[in-house]
Parts: structure tokens; sequence; C-alpha cells
């Protein structure tokens, strides 16, 4: 992935905030949380939209509407799977390096954002009401009233930008 690293070591502070916003303007057009980040990044990774868009899917309401771990986080997951994950099962070592990035972006989500639990992050107590339905909910005026969700795609999105920017 030297590739994408020269990428974004040039890439300018107007080019990551474009990458940023398009994930916050995937959210808007009814997309998941997490299909919002991995497509907004995806191509870096010869990735195509539809193909990032389709592998993320089930990420949506913190997976699969479980509202375990929030969508947008689970994209900086993915996304970091793709820039360092290890492709050789014995690879022990290139398996923590990625873990350790997974950790530390994680971390910087959690601080800034309050949790990694989309159930916490919605303010819904207790797991009942967080998993009574796999419908999914229409993309009202309401909707996106009551929600954080694109303020947490924005930000997992700017945390793997700054990532991608500063390794």
């Amino acid at each position: 992935m030297e590739e994408v690293r020269s990428k974004m070591t040039e890439a300018s502070k107007e080019e990551l905030e474009e990458r940023v916003n398009r994930a916050v303007d995937y959210f808007m057009e009814g997309y998941g949380c997490c299909q919002s980040v991995v497509a907004a990044f995806a191509d870096l990774y010869g990735m195509d939209k539809q193909t990032a868009l389709r592998v993320s899917a089930g990420f949506g309401g913190g997976v699969g509407r479980m509202r375990m771990m929030c969508g947008a986080v689970s994209g900086i997951v993915m996304l970091v799977g793709l820039d360092c994950g290890q492709t050789e099962g014995s690879d022990r070592e290139g398996k923590s390096a990625c873990y350790k990035v997974v950790q530390e972006l994680l971390n910087l989500s959690k601080q800034e954002n309050g949790s990694l639990i989309c159930a916490e992050i919605l303010g819904l107590k207790g797991n009942e009401k967080a998993v009574s339905s796999y419908i999914a909910s229409p993309r009202t005026a309401e909707y996106y009233k009551t929600r954080p969700c694109a303020a947490k795609v924005e930000s997992a999105a700017r945390i793997f930008a700054t990532y991608l920017k500063n390794k």
C-alpha cells in the first residue's frame, strides 16, 4: 500500500477535507454510517464505490441495526484493514500492527464521541429497544434532527484522513 501512503502524504488539507465532506454527503444521501465512511476512501485501495457500499452495508445501525459498535467506527476498522491488514495467516507481526492502529483510532473516536456503541451514542436505554426491529428508519427531516450520526460520520472520516496524512 505504498501507493496509498504516497497519495495521502502528498494530499493537501483540501483533498482530505473533500473526503470528509464526501462521507457526510453520502450519509445525507441515505447511505449508512459505515457505508459513508468506507466509500469516501475506497478508491485509494482500488475498490469501486459500489463494492465499498456493498461490503459495508451490513454494519449500519450498529451492525445490522442491533445498536452495537457504531457504523462509522466500523468504517474506520474496515479502512484500517484495507490500509495495513495482514494477508498471510502466519503474519502475527502484521496482525498486531493492524490491531495497534485500530485501537489507536478507536480510542480517538471514543475520546471524541464518548462511546463506540451505537445505542449509547443515540441515547437508547436497554437493549430491547435497541434491537426491536431490523427495519431501517426512514430518512426524514426529523430523523436528521434527532440523530447525531452525520457528526459521527464526519468524526470517523476525519480521524481516518488524519491517520493517512500522518503515517
